[in-house]
């Protein structure tokens, strides 16, 4: 789905940095017929990789997606054999779930982006361990399926038999993104691994300074300055998958524990929603623990 109105391809490239990249790439983009209309380039000085991210009409050339990723696929190989590709086509929706819990702020912007075409993508499902945004969720037309999970004190096989039907209901979607929109469920490693590079989360960003429950009581009582949320790729490690996006807002001594929730909440929302997007717009990629957002 283009928001734009325009059928793009748009093409991501990763290797180990080397002179040439840049003239290979738009020279066979050029021999094609592609005009491009969007070029991002970065070089990490540490890894000593190259990133790039480039974008052209998909009417300026003579074939489709699976043609240009037939013919880009030995450059690619030319360049390096480490290279890591894709080549997507903005005329085809880009599907998403969202899991939820009961808090409904994150839910709730993500519908509205995706009833006004301001997302581009198509949510095509929503899974909450509660029932309680169904309401929500069907008054936009959407299905919502509810999967119990057992309590704390539950055996291991149990939760694992509850994350095996929410991965059944995911996968039958087959998701370009998989968005935890304060699904209140620590995701097993094994789904973490079946969901790397689509599953995104949203939490605040006290982590790891004020872990556990109730953490806005706990700054609350350090007396912050400073709140915000971080909205990052989902992985083993809790919490600390690459970083998408993040964004702070400034508290003073007047603003009360409801104030920082409420604009905790505020913060949570646009910061998903802005990750979402970009991860949409393939504007993410991704080395290791770190991430390159082409914005």
């Amino acid at each position: 789905m283009d928001l734009n109105g325009e059928r793009r391809y748009v093409i991501t490239f990763s290797c180990p940095d080397r002179t040439g990249i840049v003239a290979t790439i738009s020279s066979f983009l050029a021999e094609a017929g592609g005009w491009i209309t969007e070029a991002a380039y970065h070089t990490d000085s540490y890894t000593g990789w190259f990133f790039t991210r480039q974008v052209i009409p998909a009417d300026s050339v003579a074939f489709e997606a699976d043609e240009l990723r037939a013919r880009f696929a030995p450059v690619a190989e030319a360049l390096s054999d480490q290279a890591e590709w894709q080549v997507t086509d903005t005329g085809e929706t880009k599907r998403v779930v969202v899991l939820v819990t009961k808090e409904g702020h994150c839910l709730h912007e993500l519908l509205g982006r995706a009833s006004s075409g301001e997302l581009p993508g198509q949510i095509v499902g929503v899974i909450g361990n509660n029932d309680a945004l169904r309401g929500m969720v069907e008054a936009h037309g959407l299905p919502f399926s509810h999967v119990p999970f057992p309590g704390p004190a539950a055996a291991p096989d149990d939760r694992a038999a509850a994350f095996d039907e929410v991965a059944a209901l995911v996968d039958k979607h087959q998701p370009h993104a998989v968005v935890l929109a304060r699904f209140m469920q620590i995701v097993p490693a094994r789904l973490c691994e079946a969901w790397a590079g689509r599953a995104i989360n949203i939490h605040h960003s006290f982590l790891p300074s004020f872990v556990g429950a109730r953490p806005y009581h706990q700054a609350h009582a350090r007396g912050v300055k400073l709140i915000g949320a971080t909205c990052h790729y989902v992985t083993a490690d809790l919490d600390a998958g690459p970083i998408i996006e993040q964004d702070v807002i400034r508290i003073d001594h007047g603003d009360t524990i409801n104030d920082m929730v409420r604009l905790g909440r505020d913060v949570e929302k646009l910061v998903l929603a802005r990750g979402l997007r970009w991860h949409l717009e393939d504007r993410v990629l991704v080395q290791g623990n770190k991430t390159m957002v082409f914005r």
